[in-house]
């Protein structure tokens, strides 16, 4: 750890350029808190829709038993797992649901990490992986504590929308190859198995609703 205290605007071209601590003098309280640099020529640069999570976002009851393959991709909470409960196939499962707007504005595609060869095929929706996970969908309480989360893992990383005179790059079908060109966006509507955030367990309150894309920071420079 070199320095503390670290503020930018954002039209800085060095670190040493933004206000921060003298050098020498850090004051970290947690782990939790320490970030690294890393420099390249060219990166990616993920941005979300928010506008299009808060326009698109409702509330669902679905039955347990249209949620196999949901069960089967982790893709709802751990007591949707607790099959000791008395009639639990018959109860249901209240997820928020939205829909994700992903652009990449930097300036390189972003593409998945592993090699098409080591995608991983899901018979029950019928598509590969090609990344653990693309993004956390997590709910947070005014603690700070995380109570409810969603995740959705690449199955189809694609350019859905491009701006104007950009020619669209990935798609999936046929087992194509899978990424999010600059100035293009990937989009998964509400609509969508798994795009939702599980929340039976959750009590009536306020919460915020956070986003992170990439969270391993997994792509091929």
């Amino acid at each position: 750890m070199i320095i503390s205290g670290v503020k930018c605007i954002g039209s800085e071209h060095n670190l040493a350029d933004c206000l921060h601590d003298k050098v020498g003098q850090v004051f970290c309280p947690g782990e939790e808190n320490i970030a690294g640099v890393v420099c390249s020529a060219s990166l990616p640069d993920l941005v979300v829709d928010e506008k299009e999570i808060e326009r698109t976002s409702y509330i669902d009851n679905i039955p347990m038993a249209n949620l196999q393959c949901a069960l089967e991709e982790n893709c709802l909470s751990s007591s949707a797992y607790d099959r000791t409960r008395p009639g639990w196939q018959l109860q249901q499962r209240r997820v928020l649901r939205f829909t994700a707007r992903i652009g990449n504005f930097g300036t390189t595609d972003f593409r998945p990490f592993l090699p098409k060869q080591s995608w991983q095929w899901h018979a029950c929706h019928l598509h590969y992986h090609s990344m653990e996970v693309f993004a956390h969908f997590d709910i947070i309480d005014s603690r700070g504590t995380k109570v409810a989360e969603g995740h959705k893992a690449s199955f189809c990383l694609e350019d859905n929308e491009c701006h104007t005179n950009i020619p669209k790059k990935y798609a999936c079908a046929n087992y194509g190859d899978q990424g999010i060109s600059v100035g293009c966006v990937d989009t998964y509507h509400h609509n969508i198995d798994c795009q939702w955030v599980d929340i039976t367990d959750l009590r009536p309150g306020t919460y915020y609703f956070k986003v992170s894309t990439n969270p391993k920071n997994h792509f091929i420079y």
